[in-house]
């Protein structure tokens, strides 16, 4: 297979592959003004998970299922702990982990560095499978009742059987010459796998038989560099219940489509390589600059935008108790109020940084920094 160049430059991602000393960044990042909150982030408990995210931050976001909570390590070392923070259980890979996690129905899933997606058990940590793919998964896994969906750094979207592992389908879609090292989280329903793209286009699949039902380009390659044509689609699209479909791009634009037809709603230019957020018509979006940014997720137009926290190297929005919470590259975790994008709150987990998105189930956050600390927060007044 003809090897491909994959990046992430410190002028868009912070992370140049081996030069990044020696870059500028694009947006240097502004130094924390002085803050009155009006809401307190309370540490519950902190836990050490093994090694960490690894040099290469791997982007092992946890999973949530009822009560328990996995977290991995870049060791391969799977943690499962209760609400308080004790450990259940513990298990080691043979390889490294290198994806976030899913939990589902009683399974865990993950994949690893060598390519292999691995199925655990969630009240042992046994190994239920493995299965190898075509390349690295960074993605977390996507399951729905029958399948899960898992998309390679190399452009293949690979259908397993949850039950067994066993492949079902195969979608390979052309890769550019360069693109960011990182690969979008597939939307899996029960008919349909939504994906993001490197080369620019979002694709909808039929889950029988993996073949394209509509595909739109979303992000068109324009400059003369490589780096200036990047157009990934490294973002999770976002599918409300109604059948509206969001998906952001780099160097692209965000857009609203209907998502049976991958007909346009409406679309802005705004360049992102982050999964949006939609609280009530609302869409939260961070761009490549992280700034902030609130749009009506009905028209697009912009509410709010914050540009306090530029070039912070901000993680995907989430929310918990009532406010945005997003974590940065010093291990800051921000609170911003949905309405007035007014930043409210603010907290330090590790100082090693925060470069996966913090987990929440509406009133807790779980945050996992880089160094493998991983605390239980709660927001009061």
């Amino acid at each position: 297979m003809k090897a491909r160049l994959m990046i992430a430059a410190v002028a868009i991602l912070g992370l140049l592959a081996g030069c990044a000393s020696k870059v500028e960044p694009q947006y240097p990042p502004k130094e924390l003004g002085d803050l009155s909150p009006t809401a307190r982030i309370d540490t519950l408990w902190s836990k050490r998970i093994g090694a960490g995210l690894g040099r290469g931050s791997y982007p092992m976001a946890p999973a949530m299922d009822g009560s328990r909570l996995f977290a991995a390590d870049h060791r391969g070392l799977v943690t499962a702990l209760d609400s308080s923070g004790s450990t259940l259980w513990e298990t080691t890979l043979d390889s490294g982990a290198s994806s976030a996690l899913s939990a589902v129905d009683g399974q865990l899933y993950l994949g690893t560095r060598n390519g292999e997606v691995v199925a655990l058990d969630q009240s042992s940590g046994k190994v239920l499978w493995k299965t190898e793919t075509s390349s690295e998964v960074l993605a977390a896994p996507q399951a729905n009742r029958d399948l899960l969906v898992v998309q390679s750094i190399n452009g293949h979207i690979t259908a397993l059987d949850r039950a067994t592992g066993r492949e079902r389908w195969n979608y390979s879609a052309s890769q550019p010459a360069l693109s960011l090292r990182a690969s979008a989280t597939p939307q899996v329903i029960d008919a349909v796998t939504i994906a993001g793209l490197a080369n620019g286009r979002l694709v909808t699949l039929d889950n029988r038989s993996g073949q394209p039902l509509w595909e739109r380009r979303i992000a068109t390659p324009t400059g003369s560099s490589e780096i200036d044509r990047l157009s990934d689609l490294a973002g999770q699209p976002l599918l409300t219940p109604d059948g509206r479909l969001y998906a952001t791009s780099y160097n692209g634009r965000v857009v609203a489509l209907e998502a049976t037809s991958g007909q346009l709603a409406w679309s802005r230019t705004l360049s992102s390589y982050r999964s949006p957020l939609i609280v009530g018509d609302t869409l939260f979006v961070v761009d490549e600059a992280s700034h902030v940014i609130a749009l009506n997720a009905l028209s697009g137009n912009e509410q709010w935008r914050l540009n306090d926290l530029e070039g912070r190297k901000l993680t995907e929005p989430e929310f918990a108790g009532g406010y945005l919470v997003l974590g940065d590259f010093e291990g800051y975790l921000h609170l911003i109020n949905p309405q007035s994008g007014k930043l409210v709150g603010r907290t330090r987990v590790n100082r090693s940084g925060l470069s996966v998105a913090p987990l929440t189930d509406g009133r807790r956050i779980y945050a996992l920094a880089n160094n493998g600390t991983l605390e239980a927060l709660e927001v009061r007044p």
